[in-house]
C-alpha cells in the first residue's frame, strides 16, 4: 500500500484501472536463471549453483520480451535465482527497456553485484532495483540467507545502489525466523533511503517450510503494524503473498475517514500496488493476485500464476505467452472470484484480496480454496 492511501480520480483516470486483467497481466516476472551462490531457507525456486543448461537462450529470451510488449506492455520483473549469473543480462535488461517497458531487476546480494556491475544495470536505463534484506543485523539475515557475510554485502549493495541514484525496493520475506525483527528492519529500510520496502508472507514452496509461518494471528497483527507503519515512514509500503493486507487498508482507512466526501466529480478509491477499492459504494474493487494480473516465467519458459504457485499452463517454446494467460484453463479459473471456495468465496472483499492463492494450494492442495493465514470472517458467514 502506497503511503498515501486514499486518492481522489475520476472513475475511469489512472492506467491501473483501465487495465483488463483478463487480457493483460498488471507485472510479469521472469526467472532467466535458477542458478545462484546464496542458499535462502526460503527460496521458492529452490536454486542450484549452476545455470541449467534448459534455460531460454538469448534469442529465446528476445522473443518472451516481444511477447510481454504483445501481451499490453505489463511491468517486467527480471528475477532469478540470481540473474547476474547469466552474461547476457544486461542485453536482455537492454532489449526490454528499447521495447518500452518499465522493468526491475532482482540480483541476489553476491559478489557479482559490484558497483561497476551496478553502472552497467543502470545504463540499461532500468526502472528499480529489488534487494532482500531479512534482518537488521549479521545474525538473523545471514541465517536466512545461508552465507556468512550476506549481511555486509547487502547493505553495501544497497548504499551503492542509493549513490548511483536508481529507485531501490527492500524485500523481506517474513516468517518465525525475523518476525521479531521486523521494526528494526524497517528503521535500516528508512535510514538507506530506499523507495520501497515490500514485505514478503512466506509461502511454504521450495525451501520454505511450514514450521516457519507465523500464525494467522501473527499475520494478522503484522498487517496492522505495516499499515500504521506506513503513515509516519519515508518509504512506500507494500506486501506480496499477502492479500489480505489490502482488507486491512480498506477496512483502517473505511474507519478513519469520518465520513469524509470526495470531491464534486470524482469517485473515492483506496490505491496501492496492484489493488484499487471504491469508497462508500460497497465491496467494490479489484486487485492483483496469482494468475490474475500476475504472471510467471520460468527460467525453461514454464508460465506459472506466480512464482510462488508453481503450477504450469503451458510454455512459451510451444505458445505464446498471449494465448497461455488469456486461455488457459488454471489462468481463467484464476480470474474468476466466483470459483474461490470456503471463506474467500464468501468475502466482501474477494475481489480486491481473494487471498493467496499459492497458500492456499500448499496448505490444503487447492488453489481455489481460502487463504488459512487469514483471520478475517466475512459478513456472509457471521451468524
Amino acid at each position: 500500500m502506497d503511503r498515501q492511501a486514499t486518492v481522489y480520480q475520476p472513475a475511469r483516470g489512472g492506467s491501473y484501472l483501465t487495465v483488463d486483467f483478463d487480457l493483460t497481466p498488471f507485472t510479469v516476472a521472469w526467472e532467466i536463471t535458477r542458478a545462484c551462490a546464496l542458499a535462502c531457507v526460503h527460496c521458492r525456486a529452490m536454486a542450484i549453483p549452476r545455470r541449467d543448461p534448459r534455460e531460454l537462450s538469448t534469442e529465446e529470451g528476445f522473443r518472451v520480451i516481444d511477447q510481454i510488449v504483445e501481451i499490453g506492455r505489463p511491468i517486467l520483473v527480471v528475477t532469478g535465482g540470481d540473474p547476474m549469473m547469466r552474461r547476457d543480462v544486461y542485453d536482455l535488461l537492454a532489449y526490454a527497456v528499447s521495447r518500452d517497458l518499465r522493468v526491475a531487476l532482482s540480483p541476489s546480494a553476491t559478489a557479482l553485484v559490484t558497483r561497476r556491475a551496478l553502472e552497467k544495470v543502470k545504463n540499461t536505463g532500468i526502472h528499480m532495483i529489488h534487494v532482500s534484506l531479512d534482518g537488521s543485523e549479521p545474525s538473523v539475515h545471514d541465517a536466512f540467507r545461508g552465507v556468512s557475510g550476506s549481511y555486509a554485502r547487502t547493505v553495501q549493495i544497497l548504499k551503492d545502489v542509493v549513490d548511483l541514484g536508481i529507485p531501490l525496493q527492500v524485500g523481506t520475506t517474513v516468517s518465525r525466523r525475523n518476525v521479531h525483527d521486523l521494526p528494526r528492519i524497517a528503521e535500516r529500510v528508512s535510514e538507506l533511503g530506499v523507495t520501497v520496502w515490500n514485505v514478503f508472507f512466506l509461502v511454504p514452496t521450495g525451501r520454505g517450510q511450514i514450521a516457519d509461518l507465523i500464525s494467522p494471528e501473527e499475520h494478522e497483527r503484522v498487517l496492522n503494524w505495516l499499515f500504521d507503519l506506513s503513515k509516519t515512514v519515508p518509504f512506500h509500503v507494500r506486501t506480496t503473498a499477502a492479500q489480505h493486507y489490502r482488507r486491512v487498508v480498506i477496512q483502517r482507512t473505511q474507519a478513519g475517514r469520518h465520513g469524509g466526501e470526495a470531491p464534486s466529480g470524482a469517485t473515492a478509491y483506496v490505491t496501492g500496488a496492484g489493488y484499487s477499492f471504491r469508497m462508500g459504494e460497497g465491496p467494490v474493487g479489484r486487485g492483483v493476485n496469482d494468475g490474475n494480473g500476475f504472471c510467471f516465467i520460468s527460467h525453461i519458459g514454464d508460465v506459472y500464476p506466480s512464482g510462488f504457485l508453481q503450477l504450469s499452463a503451458g510454455n512459451v517454446r510451444d505458445q505464446s505467452l498471449v494465448e497461455l494467460y488469456r486461455s488457459s484453463s488454471l489462468f481463467r479459473a484464476l480470474r474468476d472470484p466466483s470459483l474461490l471456495k470456503g471463506k474467500c468465496g464468501n468475502c466482501e472483499f474477494r475481489s480486491v484480496c481473494g487471498g493467496s492463492r499459492a497458500r492456499a494450494y500448499y496448505l490444503t492442495g487447492d488453489y481455489l480454496e481460502s487463504d488459512p493465514s487469514c483471520v478475517y470472517q466475512p459478513r456472509a458467514s457471521q451468524p
